[in-house]
């Protein structure tokens, strides 16, 4: 038997992609986090993200539909809409999503600023050849908002904002045909992988009946 000890190290000549970093799904945000990033943002008096933010958390939109959001999808009628409807990219088909009041309020306060002069995208681009932010634009900012409050950003997607709400509704409800509408899911395995529902949720929610 050769002995090992004696054969030369291999050191990669390349630092690995995913080192330091936490890999596979991302997390939701916590509903504490999601009022110390609010709080955080209103006092920095952000208009713009708290904006977005509030609308990611409230549409559970991904990220590709988020940023290409116009100002006719949420406002009408010189109001913010409680409800409203997009195309998905992905699926091509429609999802429709709430506005809660505290979402609208930083919407108009948004749409009303001087800087939203003349934009048919709700969050535009600061260019001229790009008429809204980027997903990677996005991903950016969700990088400096968990960072503010003490949260390792690695662990944390743009899919975190669009996983956040639909994990507190599954969690108080058990009800994952609501999760699949609100995510606009057409199959349900996919719904159930993107939760990550395991047999410990199911048997959870079971022990919460008595019949």
């Amino acid at each position: 038997m050769s002995d090992s000890s004696n054969l030369p190290m291999v050191i990669p000549s390349n630092r690995a992609w995913n080192r330091g970093r936490i890999i596979g799904q991302k997390r939701p945000l916590q509903p504490k986090h999601v009022w110390a990033i609010r709080v955080r943002l209103e006092i920095a008096n952000a208009v713009r993200d708290l904006a977005l933010f509030n609308t990611a958390i409230d549409s559970k939109l991904r990220g590709c539909d988020l940023v290409r959001l116009k100002v006719s999808d949420v406002y009408s009628a010189g109001a913010i809409k409680e409800r409203a409807s997009v195309l998905q990219r992905k699926t091509k088909s429609p999802v429709r999503f709430e506005l809660t009041e505290g979402t609208r309020a930083s919407l108009k306060e948004w749409i009303d600023h001087p800087i939203m002069s003349g934009h048919s995208f709700l969050w535009p681009g600061r260019f001229h050849d790009r008429p809204h932010i980027s997903t990677r634009q996005y991903a950016r900012m969700l990088k400096g908002w968990v960072q503010s409050i003490g949260l390792e950003p690695s662990a944390y997607g743009t899919h975190s904002m669009r996983r956040t709400k639909v994990a507190q509704i599954y969690k108080k409800t058990g009800n994952l045909r609501a999760v699949q509408l609100l995510l606009g899911h057409t199959k349900m395995d996919s719904t159930v992988r993107y939760l990550g529902v395991d047999l410990e949720d199911a048997l959870s929610i079971s022990e919460s009946v008595e019949i």
